[in-house]
């Protein structure tokens, strides 16, 4: 496995970039915030529209998908490249195959993975969330865990590929159904840490640069192309 250069650099440069456009912030954060209302582009294949605030669910056959605040908006693929609409058609697949419900959540206070789960645990009428980072790394949660414990963590996002998104969502229905799953089997590379060390904690930046603590959690409309 090797680390993508090209991907690396212009992440680098688009972070630079961003640094040194300190005086156009505000006018530049306008900009964002109409454009997250609405995110459409003819190169993807599905349209996320923000409906409003998300409320506590009151179906117990529901999971609630946490989204990170960047991700499909301002990141469009994972640490290693897959692209975000395969992502969600996958962990959607997982929950659907289960005769589950799911919701979409986009979450605005934190880019931290922990929270976010945690957050679509507790607006979830199951009690059972899952949270994604644009990079790829993701937790299934329950609502009445402390946030920084889970159910299932999958931390090293490079070794997520599409089977397992599947996967999650698969488990992440089991419990709502309140059932013990077998953890989803977890690859483990020593390597992957120091090989993607320094783009995931730019991707991270970047996540967290659209971070607004006070903005609730957005009710997402998914429709696939």
């Amino acid at each position: 496995m090797s680390i993508d250069e090209k991907l690396l650099k212009s992440v680098i440069e688009e972070v630079l970039k961003e640094m040194v456009e300190n005086d156009n912030v505000e006018c530049n954060s306008k900009k964002e915030e109409k454009k997250e209302n609405v995110v459409f582009d003819d190169n993807k294949k599905l349209e996320l529209v923000e409906v409003g605030d998300l409320k506590k669910g009151t179906r117990s056959d529901e999971v609630v998908i946490g989204l990170a605040p960047a991700f499909f908006n301002h990141q469009t693929k994972t640490i290693v490249g897959i692209e975000h609409d395969k992502v969600l058609k996958e962990v959607i697949a997982g929950i659907e195959e289960e005769g589950l419900t799911y919701r979409l959540a986009k979450i605005y206070r934190t880019s931290d993975v922990s929270f976010i789960a945690h957050d679509a645990a507790k607006l979830s009428g199951s009690g059972i969330g899952i949270g994604i980072q644009s990079k790829g790394t993701t937790i299934i949660h329950q609502k009445d865990l402390f946030p920084l414990s889970n159910l299932e963590l999958f931390p090293q996002a490079p070794l997520i590929d599409l089977e397992t998104f599947r996967q999650i969502g698969k488990n992440a229905a089991k419990y709502a159904k309140n059932e013990s799953p077998a953890p989803v089997p977890v690859k483990n590379d020593q390597m992957a840490r120091p090989k993607y060390q320094a783009i995931a904690a730019l991707l991270h930046i970047k996540e967290t640069e659209h971070v607004d603590r006070n903005k609730k959690p957005q009710e997402l409309k998914i429709t696939f192309k």
